[in-house]
This record gives structure tokens, C-alpha cells and sequence, in this order.
């Protein structure tokens, strides 16, 4: 009966056609994604109506810094992710217990110290982001609150990214449906009801993050998961650790990576005044909700070559990361349409403003080009990451968030006389370079020696 139950938990990647297994463990990743999305979506809209501006700011705010410390989380995760996979396909059962035990000990340890480092210099970074003094108290009590619910938001991670290692995607699915839905319920009581306003937006979400949390670990350990969440189980592993911290290092650097290559983007930006600014932004919330199939297929490849690769089951890999390109680009396609032909109704759900949205048409109808070479790098990168070479995926983010985009962006904007278009089309452009890089590197072969076997032939 405990196999059984273990075996719950556990897809076996290796077997079974390509295209349909991509399909099937990628559709439940795509869907908690858009869950996600939807929910900030809707928390924005309820302070928005409820707090007003002087909370979406505050909001805004303390919410890049949070994630600025989630993004190690969210690095630790991911290399955790490969690392189990690899183990999992490999078969080696006695290795993902010991990999999953130090994820959830690191992760703990991690999150308290980042608390700890964060909450008594929360006023001077709040003053490095030059916060408006009217929205100052709303952003330092969303930091405030948020910071404090760190180990839930890391142990939430943690449990989604080893489930998701074993080839279990449903199962997030579940948990990130839940806890968006308690979030957006607990917003309209804690908001609309009590005025908490961003404080009541960080309660909510940390709160209903520290329930689902609770409720997972409950569900799984009754069920028979690997990792009975007991004090004494959690332990560090020193090899373990050092794998994971390989991967999951630069795995966090590239998510710090593309939020400096936003942060240089919207300076620029912003040089065009408030109008092409807003426009900017908005039609950035538009590609964020769009290119999520094609991010969650890039993560669905990445997950399942790890297991392929551990398996020594190379031309499988490679046939899974052909099969998410295919899959990939007719999702592109269909969005480089729609966003050709119908840019201004996309930007008329947006807003109002008529310069706003004209500006919205000309960066939406160039940076959509980026939808055709997208598929390409995506899935190209989760074969190299899922064989763990982390490193190169770190180079490849550099490339194409700050080493071409930035200087494209200034070059193609200014010295060409493209203006705003121009801007839009830096995008294709870095992505054109992100894909040269990593082809070249494919074709070394490097990517068939994976982190497992790559630390053992080390070790010797």
C-alpha cells in the first residue's frame, strides 16, 4: 500500500509518447500560471478600488522587493527541480529522498536568514526606491508583513518544485488554485471590509500561502510522500547542497538579471513621457499573460529532459525539446497574429487613453515579432537546463535581458530614428542573439553530460 502511495506522486517521464506527456504534465503548469497571474491581477484591481493609489504604489513597491528576495526562492527551486528529476529518471530513489530532504532544510534556513537580513533594513531600501512619501507607510507595512511570511512562501516553492521534479504537476495545480482563491476572498474582507488596505493585501497572501503550506505538507505526509516533514527529517546533505546551490545559484541571478534589464528598459521608456510609459507597461501585462504557454512549456521541457537525461536517454531529450519547439510556435504564431491584427482592441481593454493606446499600437506591433523566436529559445534552454548546466542558461539571460536588448533598445531607437518602434524591436532582437548562443552551444554536446554524473566522475 505505501508504494502505492508514493507512486501517487510520481510520473515517469521517460516512457510513453513524447508529445503527449509534454502535453499532459505542461497543461497543469500553464493553468496554475494563469491562476497566478489572474490572482495579481485581480489583488491589484481590489486595492486599486478599494485603497486607491497611494496603496497600488505602496503595493508596487514593497512588491519588487519582496520579490527580489523570492528570487532565490525561486533559483533554489529550480535547481532542486532538475536535480530531483535527474535522480528520479536515473532511478536512483535513495538520492531523491536525500536531495528532497535538503531542499526543504535549505529552503527553511534560507528564508529565516533573508527575514532576518531584510526586516531591519526595509526603510533604507524603500528609500532607495525613492517611494513617494504618500504611499511610504502603505509600501513599509506590505514589506513589513510580506518579509515575515517568507518561510511559507519558500516552503510553498519547495513542495511545488520537487512535486514537479517527480513529474507530478497536478498537484501544484491544486495548491496554487487554492491559495489564489483564499487570497482574493481574504482581499475583499481584509481591503473592502476592514480598509486594511496594503497591509490587508500582504495578510492576505501570506496567510493564505501559510494555510495551503499546512494543508499540503498534511495531505502529503497521510498519503506517503518521501519526506515525512518531522523536525529530525530535516537535514543537510553536503553533496546535495552543493548540487543544489550549482543550479539554483544562477538560476536566482538570471531572475535578478531580468529585472535590472526591466528596470534600465523603463528608464529609457520613461524618457518618453507618462503616456508611452503607461503604454509600455500595459502592453507588458499583456505579453506577461500570452507567452505563459510558452513559458510553461519551456519549464515542462526542462523538467522532463531532466528525467530523460538522468535515464541516459538522450535522443529523447532532444526529441522532447523538438516537440515543445513545435507545440511552442504554434501557440506564437497564433499570438504574433492577433497581436498584428487586433493591437488596438488589446490595447483598448487596457485603458482609455487615446494616447496611451496609440502608443500601445506601435511598441505592441514590433515587439510581437519576438512571439516567432520565443518558441525556439525557450525549449532550447530547457534542454540545457534540464541536463543542469546552469551556468550557460545564466550567460544566455544576460545576453538577452542586458548584453543586446539595452544597447539595441538605444541604437535602434535613437541612431536609427525608430523611436518607440524601435524599442519594441530590441526585443526580437536580444532573443535572436539568445538563440545564436545557445545553438552554438548545443552543437559542443556539452548538454549530454549531466550535474549527476558530471559531480560523480568529479568525486572520484
Amino acid at each position: 500500500m505505501e508504494n502505492n502511495h508514493k507512486r501517487k506522486f510520481q510520473t515517469d517521464l521517460t516512457e510513453g509518447n513524447v508529445a503527449k506527456q509534454l502535453l499532459r504534465f505542461s497543461l497543469p503548469f500553464m493553468l496554475s500560471m494563469l491562476i497566478q497571474q489572474s490572482y495579481m491581477l485581480i489583488d491589484i484591481l481590489i486595492i486599486s478600488h478599494f485603497a486607491g493609489e497611494a496603496s497600488v504604489a505602496g503595493v508596487n513597491n514593497g512588491g519588487q522587493l519582496t520579490f527580489l528576495a523570492m528570487s532565490f526562492a525561486i533559483g533554489i527551486s529550480v535547481g532542486g527541480t532538475i536535480l530531483i528529476g535527474q535522480y528520479f529518471g536515473a532511478k536512483r530513489k535513495e538520492e531523491v529522498q536525500r536531495t528532497a530532504a535538503t531542499i526543504f532544510t535549505t529552503m527553511l534556513i534560507i528564508s529565516l536568514i533573508m527575514m532576518v537580513i531584510f526586516l531591519p533594513f526595509s526603510n533604507m531600501m524603500l528609500r532607495g526606491l525613492r517611494v513617494p512619501d504618500e504611499s511610504y507607510q502603505e509600501a513599509f507595512r506590505y514589506l513589513t508583513i510580506s518579509l515575515c511570511g517568507l518561510p511559507f512562501i519558500f516552503m510553498f516553492n519547495a513542495i511545488s518544485g520537487i512535486l514537479r521534479g517527480l513529474g507530478e504537476s497536478k498537484l501544484p495545480l491544486i495548491f496554487v488554485a487554492a491559495a489564489s482563491l483564499l487570497s482574493a476572498i481574504l482581499d475583499l474582507i481584509l481591503i473592502g471590509i476592514f480598509r486594511f488596505d496594503a497591509a490587508g493585501a500582504a495578510l492576505s497572501t501570506v496567510f493564505a500561502q501559510a494555510l495551503c503550506v499546512v494543508v499540503s505538507v498534511i495531505y502529503l505526509t497521510r498519503n506517503g510522500f518521501m519526506f515525512d516533514f518531522k523536525p529530525k527529517s530535516f537535514v543537510i546533505h553536503k553533496d546535495k547542497l552543493k548540487l543544489i546551490l550549482k543550479l539554483g545559484v544562477p538560476a536566482g541571478l538570471s531572475q535578478v538579471v531580468v529585472m535590472f534589464s526591466f528596470l534600465l528598459m523603463s528608464v529609457l521608456v520613461n524618457g518618453y513621457g507618462v503616456s508611452v510609459a503607461a503604454a509600455v507597461g500595459l502592453a507588458g501585462r499583456f505579453n506577461g499573460i500570452a507567452i505563459m504557454p510558452l513559458i510553461a512549456l519551456g519549464n515542462s521541457v526542462s523538467m522532463m529532459c531532466a528525467q530523460n537525461l538522468g535515464a541516459n536517454r538522450h535522443d529523447r531529450a532532444m526529441r522532447t525539446a523538438k516537440n515543445g519547439i513545435g507545440i511552442s510556435l504554434v501557440i506564437g504564431v497564433l499570438l504574433f497574429i492577433v497581436a498584428q491584427l487586433f493591437p488596438r482592441q488589446i490595447m483598448a481593454f487596457f485603458s482609455t487613453s487615446l494616447p496611451v493606446v496609440e502608443a500601445g499600437i506601435i511598441y505592441l506591433k514590433s515587439s510581437s515579432w519576438d512571439y516567432l523566436i520565443v518558441p525556439f529559445v525557450f525549449c532550447l534552454n530547457g534542454l540545457v537546463t534540464g541536463a543542469g548546466h546552469a551556468n550557460i542558461s545564466l550567460i544566455n539571460t544576460f545576453i538577452s535581458s542586458v548584453a543586446i536588448r539595452i544597447p539595441a533598445a538605444i541604437f535602434l531607437s535613437t541612431t536609427a530614428g525608430l523611436a518607440l518602434s524601435g524599442i519594441g524591436f530590441a526585443i526580437p532582437t536580444a532573443t535572436i542573439g539568445a538563440l545564436i548562443f545557445l545553438v552554438a552551444y548545443l552543437l559542443t554536446g556539452r548538454w549530454r553530460t549531466i550535474t549527476i554524473h558530471k559531480s560523480e566522475s568529479e568525486s572520484r
